[in-house]
């Protein structure tokens, strides 16, 4: 059974959120403030986090980003407010998905599967080969592990899969646009910078001079490829 985190302040949305998960066989764990909740996350293990943007002691904006840190489990933020820079801002500190209050439970309950769903096939690759190798690095598809140098390296899911999906197909010039649609979902209301900032995490945790990446190249006036002159 599937364990979820909901980190939310409404008490109606709490019953309502409990109840309709129950019944679909998912496992509820409720934090009523920020800072409890993500001490709930950083110890325990969730298959996936539903975290309000607006929370006492502790945002969801900071949430987000401390738990990121240090561990990878799949987030989908819930927000009352409906301004661009909120979905954004969500985005780019590592949230996979987002919901505007008020949403529909149906909605939720298949952006849930959606998010779990692509974090379990995120690595499947053509010809089903689990490891992927290049110079200084290793991609280990099925225990989902990234090491470079002998180093083990700490991904978000959506890193996770942007590497996955560039590493498999090296040399082959993705756009900004494409990379959101075959990350985040075709259907995925986000913006272009979003993936430019998944980008620059990445780099920062795999490579080991961000000015002249080994790895992850830009193509000016395109978007990005993997260095197809380094695989193993």
């Amino acid at each position: 059974m599937k364990r979820i985190l909901i980190i939310e302040d409404d008490p109606e949305i709490i019953k309502l959120l409990e109840l309709h998960l129950s019944d679909v066989s998912y496992v509820t764990t409720m934090a009523m403030d920020g800072d409890e909740g993500l001490q709930l996350a950083l110890k325990n293990d969730y298959e996936l986090i539903l975290l309000d943007l607006t929370l006492p002691s502790l945002d969801g904006v900071e949430v987000c980003r401390k738990l990121r840190a240090t561990k990878n489990t799949p987030v989908i933020m819930l927000t009352a407010k409906s301004e661009e820079i909120d979905r954004v801002l969500g985005l780019e500190i590592g949230a996979d998905d987002y919901m505007t209050k008020p949403f529909s439970i149906r909605e939720l309950l298949a952006r849930i599967k959606a998010v779990l769903r692509r974090t379990n096939e995120s690595g499947k690759k053509q010809e089903d080969t689990s490891i992927i190798m290049a110079e200084g690095l290793k991609i280990d598809i099925d225990k989902r592990k990234v090491v470079v140098d002998d180093y083990k390296i700490e991904l978000s899911p959506k890193e996770f899969e942007l590497l996955v999906l560039m590493a498999s197909n090296p040399g082959r010039n993705y756009t900004r646009t494409e990379l959101l649609n075959m990350i985040w979902g075709y259907n995925f209301e986000g913006y272009e910078h979003t993936v430019n900032s998944h980008i620059n995490r990445l780099r920062a945790k795999i490579e080991s001079d961000m000015a002249n990446p080994t790895y992850i190249l830009t193509t000016w006036g395109v978007g990005y490829k993997f260095n197809e002159e380094i695989m193993a």
